[in-house]
């Protein structure tokens, strides 16, 4: 009994023949399927992680700050409906001092529970040891903030604790579920150098702060999300006399934002371009297995006639597709994987987890295969129904060759002036409009798909732009312990190199429009504000009314309110007011919800002299030094924000994580070039094999066979690159319309040079083609290729 049968052996020698063809549908094939695996399996991943991190380490699912509050209470909050376990805690800004850092660095400092045991929002020692709870100036440090600064246990830092500076020693380092995502208040990317987090025992830090016996904020587990937003209402009714600004949910703590918002990208991207890269998969094997069809015509027509059924041929091609879409989906799983790795282990940087693995459950990689498969089935539907309609008396006469004397009068009166291996391009390109079409397409798709996943680097560019250039225009921001009057600013005028300063004042506040409401703080400013101005959609500066209020879009949208209607405002400092007042305006922003006001109206409202929370300030250049010093001692700063390190730490961000997706989109987009342009070529070289070495013998040259051959893709390559503009310009509009959450809305900003840059990528991955495909030219057999079709 022979082990493979004619029809087998004929595939293998067919599969061998178009080894390159089907290695590059085979890779386009394995790019969608790794793509989707990839980001699949990272978005199982990091839920499961974060889920297993938050549970193990009891994450929160409850914030109520307070400004002083006494312990006793703690026995009335656990006794709210809803509550599974609360607990108390002091949690402050401080100023940072590290040697061998010039500027003040801002940070956060919570107690420890007087019992070490499990509690609400815990820890996970990495290294070193408990602090001692009889040494007042023993604390943990965050890992990330101690790797920054070489800070090992055993170590010194300073520290301005309630305006006292402090020697503090550092006797551990320690990850926590609170800060996944470590940023500092009011920037949008960590900065693990200029933010740190420290854990100091309860009863140190209540004297530090004038909190002994006292909190000012508690943390809570629920019983369920059913119960949250009772509970939230009956928190802050509970703790309104002791200063509450607000109790919040998971969903508005920062850290969980940031990483649901990551989950939520993962998601998209596992949603819109592995489907594409699968599409393009399957018009490759269209025109491939389709035109392959109609170069075995007679073979086709042969195999019946000896007795073979249309079962029997059909399952030969259908082998062969089977063949090249299996092949894809193993370069597909083992290219996910080595994607997934290496993206969990930049994840981990990114998002400091104590663990991170990344592992896809079997159903992702099952629907990649079935997916696949079916895209596969589509794809070749066509030439599959062609191959068991055509008749053995038809296919085995040779179809007439195309008539090019018929072609259009205008078209060859546009033509009679060019040589004419050009005038052969070009009625070739008329005689076969739709498989022209399909190449163009098939290339345009490959460029579409470069710039629809690049462009975001773009958009992110131009956010920052705006945010550090058009918007936020100074160079440092300082936020006050305690609102104080506006004469304190002077007290920051007087430090060295600062040059100019506008006020701000910052007030917490719940915003209502009927059953919906927001959590947010609104931001005073000056009505002329030339430091952190309020811009319009043409980055005009806005000036603020002398009444109202003016809403981001994004917020504006949130609570469904519009222009000139009454907004709810429930002010939580304070005399704690509740007003109607009017929406005098909606802008345009990006990054994050915001409300603001006029400086002297906020303060008219409340009820107030002219109080503010900080300043924006211009430093000379010539004096930063000697004005960060100043800071370091200045007892009533909280914290302090550089604008030109926040604005590194988004450059560094970006080049980190988008740098590395467009490397992967180029390396996708380049190889999906390569095998539309590559298979477009091989197909028409075995088509045109006869004809090209005809005109060898009829005393062409090889270079002008070539030409022939390579001009027309050449010209189809320049065809798709508008198309392809276009469809980039379309997928770039999906993903943006996908990508508008609260903390970002991406802008359509696509740079002339990202077009550029995808249509060179797409002209290389033609000359590649080109190359190789010349090659197959200059090795042409004239006499084996007159003799046969093939």
């Amino acid at each position: 009994m022979e082990l493979f049968s004619p029809l087998d052996r004929k595939l293998l020698r067919d599969l061998w023949a178009i080894k390159g063809q089907a290695l590059a549908i085979a890779v386009v094939i394995g790019c969608g399927v790794g793509m989707y695996l990839m980001s699949k399996g990272m978005l199982v991943s990091l839920a499961d992680t974060r889920a297993a991190y938050y549970e193990r380490y009891r994450f929160a699912d409850v914030w109520a700050p307070v400004k002083r509050a006494p312990d006793a209470l703690l026995e009335q909050i656990t006794e709210l409906p809803g509550v599974r376990r609360a607990e108390t805690r002091i949690r402050a800004g401080v100023i940072l001092d590290v040697e061998g850092a010039a500027a003040p660095i801002t940070g956060e400092i919570q107690s420890l529970p007087a019992i070490r045991g499990p509690h609400i929002n815990d820890f996970v020692l990495r290294r070193g040891r408990y602090p001692d709870p009889v040494r007042e100036e023993e604390v943990l440090a965050l890992e990330a903030f101690a790797e920054a600064h070489e800070l090992v246990p055993g170590d010194h830092l300073y520290a301005i604790l309630n305006g006292t500076k402090k020697k503090l020693t550092v006797t551990g380092v320690a990850l926590a579920p609170e800060y996944v995502y470590a940023i500092s208040p009011g920037e949008i990317v960590p900065d693990k150098k200029r933010f740190g987090v420290l854990w100091m025992h309860r009863e140190a830090l209540g004297h530090a702060f004038d909190l002994d016996g006292a909190f000012n904020e508690a943390v809570l587990l629920t019983s369920g999300s059913e119960y949250e937003e009772a509970l939230l209402e009956q928190l802050d009714q509970l703790l309104k006399r002791y200063g509450a600004t607000g109790a919040y949910g998971r969903e508005q703590q920062i850290s969980d934002q940031f990483l649901s918002n990551e989950i939520q990208q993962l998601e998209t991207m596992g949603r819109l371009l592995p489907p594409i890269f699968l599409l393009v998969a399957a018009f490759l094997l269209n025109v491939v297995i389709g035109r392959l069809v109609d170069t075995e015509r007679e073979q086709i027509g042969l195999l019946k006639a000896f007795g073979y059924g249309n079962r029997d041929v059909a399952r030969h091609y259908l082998k062969m597709i089977g063949a090249i879409t299996v092949l894809g989906i193993v370069i597909g799983i083992a290219l996910g994987l080595w994607l997934g790795h290496g993206l969990a282990r930049m994840y981990m940087d990114y998002f400091k987890f104590p663990f991170l693995l990344f592992s896809a459950p079997p159903d992702v990689y099952l629907v990649a295969i079935g997916f696949s498969l079916l895209v596969a089935a589509v794809g070749t539907f066509g030439a599959l129904r062609r191959v068991v309609r055509l008749d053995p008396a038809v296919a085995m006469v040779p179809p007439p060759p195309p008539d090019y004397s018929r072609s259009f009068r205008g078209l060859e009166r546009l033509i009679r002036g060019i040589d004419q291996p050009s005038r052969m391009i070009i009625r070739h390109l008329y005689r076969w409009p739709r498989r022209a079409a399909m190449t163009t397409t098939g290339i345009g798709m490959a460029m579409g798909l470069l710039i629809g996943s690049s462009f975001s680097l773009d958009a992110m560019m131009y956010m920052v732009d705006i945010s550090f250039n058009v918007i936020d225009r100074q160079d440092v921001t300082v936020n006050f312990v305690e609102p104080r009057n506006i004469r304190a600013i002077q007290d920051v005028l007087h430090a060295p190199g600062a040059m100019s300063a506008e006020p701000f004042r910052a007030i917490p506040a719940v915003l209502r429009n009927g059953t919906r409401t927001r959590r947010e703080a609104i931001i005073g400013l000056q009505p002329d504000a030339e430091l952190s101005r309020v811009v319009d959609t043409r980055l005009q500066p806005v000036v603020l009314p002398r009444s109202g209020i003016v809403l981001s879009d994004k917020l504006a949208e949130l609570l469904d309110i519009h222009t000139g209607e009454l907004l709810r405002l429930e002010i939580r400092t304070g005399r704690r007011p509740e007003l109607d007042v009017p929406v005098s305006g909606i802008v345009k922003t990006y990054m994050g919800t915001a409300a603001y006001m006029d400086l002297a109206f906020m303060n008219r409202i409340l009820r107030e002299d002219t109080v503010i929370s900080g300043s924006y300030l211009l430093v000379d250049p010539a004096h930063t030094d000697a004005f960060y010093h100043a800071l370091k001692n200045t007892p009533v700063v909280a914290g302090v924000s550089l604008q030109e390190q926040a604005q590194n730490a988004f450059y560094d961000t970006l080049q980190e994580s988008l740098g590395t997706f467009v490397f992967f989109n180029t390396l996708f987009a380049g190889l999906i070039a390569l095998g539309v342009v590559y298979n477009s070529a091989r197909i028409s070289l075995s088509e045109r094999g006869r004809e090209l070495a005809s005109l060898r013998v009829l005393g062409l040259t090889r270079g002008e066979v070539s030409y022939i051959l390579l001009g027309e893709l050449a010209l189809l390559t320049l065809l798709a690159l508008p198309l392809g503009a276009l469809l980039g310009y379309l997928l770039a509009w999906t993903l943006v319309q996908s990508f508008d959450t609260e903390l970002f809305r991406i802008p359509l900003i696509i740079n002339p040079s990202t077009y550029g840059y995808a249509a060179l990528v797409v002209m290389l991955s033609a000359l590649a083609s080109g190359i190789l495909v010349h090659r197959r030219i200059q090795q042409l057999d004239l006499i084996a290729v007159l003799k046969t079709r093939e």
